[in-house]
C-alpha cells in the first residue's frame, strides 16, 4: 500500500515539475479568481462582479508598484509573480468593494504588505507571510477595509481544495496542511461544543462539521498561506509544530484587548514560531569554478560569503535572477554535493543534457561565470540518515547520487563507520558521477549499467546489465529487509523503482523535477 501511494505521488510530481511552484501557485489563484468572477453574476460568492475586478485591479497596480520601487533600491529583480500572487490572497481574504473608503483600504493593505517583505525581513528573507500581514493591520485598524475570508464558502470549496492539493503536491506539503486542518477543525468543534452547551443549546455534529469544512477560510489558509515555503522552517517536526500552533489559534481564536488572535492573526504568531526554530536568510554565493563530471553533468564549485546551515542529504534553493524568465522562474532546487565539514566551499550539481530545448534558468545558469554571485534563498530537507547505526541502502538514478555523495563525504569527514550499500543505476558507465569520491568513502557500491564499467573499485560490483528490479535487488543485497531504504532520482525513475524496494525496513524519497 505505501509503495502503491509513492508510486502514484512521484507520477504526479512528475508532471508537475513542468511548472516551479511560484508559477504553479499564480496560476491556480489566477483560475479560482476567474472562477469566482463567473459565480459572482449569479449571485453564489458574496462580492459583486464589479467589486472582483477593481479590488484585484488596485491590489495588482499598488503592490506591483511598491514591489518594483523597492526592488529598484535594493538593486533586486522585479518579480511579477510575487506581486501578483500577494494581489490575489489579499483579494480572496480581504472584502472587495468599488467605493473609494474600500479600494483606499485594499491599497493601504496591498502597501503594506509589499513594504513588509523587506523590512520584516531578515538578511533578505521575509519573517511574516505579507497577505497576512497586510490584512491584519486593516482588519486591526479598521482603515477602509477587513478581513471577511469570503473565500470560505461553498460554491468554492470543491476548486479551493482541488487547485490546493495540486500545489501541496508540488510543494511536498500534502501532510503539513493535514495536519493544520485537522487540528483547526478538532478545535473548532470543541469551541463550538463548548459554546453551545454553556448556552443551553443542542450540538449538532454533522451540522458543525460541515460548517468547519465548507463554510470556513481553513483550506484556503492552509492550502495557499500556510504552506508558503518561504515561511516555513526547514525540518518537517518544526513544520508539524508550526501548523499545530496555527491550526490550534485559527480554531479557537483568542481575545486579546479587543483583537482576536485567529485567520491571518495566527499565521502571522506561525510565522514567528518559524523564524524562531530556524533563523534563516538568503546566503550570496560566489561561483569558483565549473566542469563537466560526466559528458552530461556539470558540476558548480561555490565559496560562501557568510554562514550557511545544512545537514548531509538536505537541499538548496537557489536563485539566478534573468530576464525573460520562463514559466518555471527563477529559482530551483539542488541537492547538496559537498558535506558540512567542506564549508565554505560548496558544491551542486545538474544534468545539462537537453540542449535543443533548455528552460531560461538552465540557459541563464550555464551563462554563469566564476567570479558571479548567486543567491541560497534556503535549506531544506529530511532525507536524512537515521541517527541509529541501522544498516542503510542507498539508491540512486543518474544525478540522483548527490545527496548521497554529501551523507557519504560527512561520514569520512567524521570517521565513522556505517554499513551502507549504494546502488547506482546510469544510463551509461561514462554518466558514473563522482566516481573517485564515492571510492574514497569505502561504501559498498552495486552498478547497474548496460555496459561493464572499466577499472571498478575492489569494493564496488557490475549487475552485468541487467535491469534493476525486485529480484535483482534481493540478489545483490539479499538482507533489504533489515535496511533503511534511501532513493533519490527523477520522480518517473522513482515511481518505476519503488516497488523493488518494497522489502526494506523503511523507504525515504527525494525526487528531482528537473530544471
Amino acid at each position: 500500500m505505501i509503495t502503491a501511494f509513492t508510486t502514484v505521488r512521484q507520477r504526479v510530481l512528475a508532471l508537475l515539475g513542468a511548472l516551479s511552484m511560484y508559477r504553479l501557485v499564480l496560476f491556480s489563484l489566477l483560475a479560482l479568481a476567474a472562477l469566482a468572477e463567473v459565480l459572482s453574476f449569479f449571485g453564489l460568492v458574496s462580492p459583486t462582479p464589479l467589486a472582483l475586478v477593481v479590488s484585484f485591479a488596485v491590489l495588482a497596480v499598488v503592490i506591483s508598484a511598491v514591489d518594483a520601487a523597492a526592488q529598484r533600491v535594493l538593486r533586486l529583480p522585479w518579480r511579477i509573480e510575487s506581486s501578483l500572487v500577494t494581489a490575489l490572497i489579499l483579494l480572496f481574504v480581504l472584502q472587495p468593494g468599488a467605493d473609494l473608503p474600500s479600494l483606499g483600504g485594499l491599497a493601504l493593505a496591498g502597501a503594506l504588505a509589499s513594504i513588509s517583505k523587506y523590512v520584516i525581513a531578515w538578511r533578505g528573507r521575509h519573517i511574516l507571510n505579507p497577505a497576512a500581514f497586510g490584512a491584519a493591520v486593516v482588519t486591526i485598524t479598521g482603515l477602509g477595509t477587513f478581513s471577511s475570508w469570503w473565500v470560505g464558502t461553498p460554491a468554492l470549496f470543491v476548486p479551493v481544495a482541488l487547485l490546493g492539493l495540486i500545489v501541496l503536491w508540488r510543494t511536498e506539503k500534502v501532510r503539513i496542511v493535514l495536519v493544520f486542518l485537522l487540528v483547526a477543525i478538532v478545535v473548532a468543534l470543541l469551541r463550538q461544543y463548548v459554546q453551545l452547551s454553556q448556552g443551553g443549546l443542542p450540538f449538532d455534529l454533522a451540522t458543525a462539521l460541515s460548517f468547519a469544512l465548507m463554510q470556513s477560510p481553513y483550506l484556503f489558509l492552509g492550502a495557499f498561506m500556510l504552506s508558503e515555503p518561504l515561511t516555513l522552517p526547514p525540518r518537517r517536526w518544526q513544520q508539524f509544530s508550526v501548523a499545530a500552533l496555527v491550526g490550534v489559534l485559527a480554531g479557537w481564536p483568542i481575545l486579546i484587548g479587543g483583537i482576536t488572535l485567529g485567520q491571518e492573526r495566527s499565521l502571522l504568531i506561525g510565522n514567528l514560531l518559524a523564524f524562531a526554530f530556524a533563523v534563516r536568510g538568503s546566503v550570496r554565493l560566489t561561483l569558483e569554478k565549473r566542469e563537466f563530471i560526466t559528458p552530461t553533468v556539470q558540476e558548480l564549485t561555490f565559496r560562501t560569503r557568510s554562514r550557511l546551515r545544512f545537514l548531509p542529504g538536505q537541499y538548496l534553493e537557489l536563485d539566478v535572477p534573468h530576464r525573460r524568465p520562463d514559466a518555471r522562474g527563477t529559482r530551483r532546487e539542488f541537492s547538496i554535493v559537498s558535506a558540512p565539514g567542506d564549508l565554505p566551499t560548496l558544491r551542486i550539481a545538474y544534468k545539462d543534457g537537453d540542449q535543443k530545448h533548455p528552460s531560461s534558468y538552465k540557459r541563464a545558469l550555464a551563462a554563469a561565470q566564476p567570479g558571479a554571485t548567486l543567491a541560497v534563498t534556503g535549506t531544506w530537507g529530511d532525507f536524512l540518515l537515521p541517527r541509529s547505526q541501522a544498516p542503510v541502502l542507498m539508491v540512486a538514478a543518474g544525478i540522483g547520487v548527490t545527496p548521497f555523495v554529501s551523507q557519504l563525504r560527512q561520514l569520512q569527514l567524521a570517521g565513522e563507520t556505517r554499513d551502507v550499500v549504494l546502488v547506482y543505476v546510469a544510463s551509461e558507465p561514462a554518466e558514473l558521477a563522482f566516481r573517485d569520491e564515492l571510492a574514497a568513502t569505502g561504501a559498498r557500491v552495486v552498478v547497474f549499467t548496460r555496459e561493464e564499467p572499466a577499472d571498478l573499485p575492489a569494493h564496488w560490483t557490475w549487475a552485468r546489465g541487467v535491469r534493476l528490479d525486485a529480484a535483482e535487488l534481493d540478489r545483490y543485497v539479499p538482507d533489504i529487509a533489515a535496511r533503511h531504504a534511501f532513493i533519490s532520482g527523477p520522480p518517473r525513475l522513482i515511481a518505476d523503482l519503488a516497488p523493488a524496494l518494497q522489502k526494506a525496513h523503511s523507504l525515504t524519497t527525494d525526487a528531482f523535477a528537473g530544471y
